[in-house]
């Protein structure tokens, strides 16, 4: 059974209660996560192994801890993950910066989730502003922005998700992506 129908009908055995569905999608999925939340760090410095590897296990947590298990398919479930990750950081880059503007301390245990170099705190918190401003301006252009940069699905992926069709994902894509192109331009160049 290829990966995708694979992860569907695990996630199917899970919402009917299989307990055992639990490990093996385990296996499936965590590659794939691991690619997400390795996306995620790209750009901070070398050697962030264990800390994508925490926040996948996080990610992994929250959503399969005691919260909701209704993912409609594979890409519905990497859709959510992406968006848990960005979440994660941002929660992550707000708490580091606010300790730094206190002037504390910042004790490091082995169980932070991600190590966030202090230079790279601002573009977290930049890009997150800028896709809550797409938010308010295009809700389903901001999720699009998500589901395809950040969960890395396909367009087909995402218009499954969305229940659109692919051309219209393709279109509010590429709109999408001139729109925060030009919000974080401004905001680099101080305006």
């Amino acid at each position: 059974m290829e990966t995708e129908g694979k992860v569907t009908h695990l996630l199917e055995q899970l919402r009917s209660g299989r307990k055992e569905a639990e490990s093996r999608l385990i296996e499936v999925v965590y590659p794939e996560l691991r690619r997400i939340a390795m996306r995620y760090m790209r750009g901070e410095r070398p050697g962030h192994s264990l800390q994508a590897t925490a926040l996948v296990n996080e990610v992994y947590l929250r959503l399969l801890g005691e919260g909701d298990r209704s993912f409609q398919n594979r890409a519905h479930f990497f859709a959510v993950a992406a968006t848990q990750m960005r979440l994660i950081l941002v929660d992550h880059a707000r708490r580091k910066r606010t300790q730094k503007r206190q002037g504390e301390r910042v004790r490091v245990e082995l169980t932070d989730i991600v190590a966030i170099s202090e230079d790279k705190l601002d573009d977290v918190l930049e890009i997150d502003a800028a896709l809550e401003r797409l938010r308010e301006w295009d809700p389903r252009q901001c999720r699009i922005v998500e589901l395809r940069f950040f969960a890395g699905l396909t367009e087909e992926e995402v218009a499954e998700v969305l229940e659109l069709s692919p051309r219209t994902v393709k279109r509010d894509w590429k709109v999408a992506k001139a729109w925060l192109h030009g919000e974080l331009s401004k905001e680099s160049a101080g305006g």
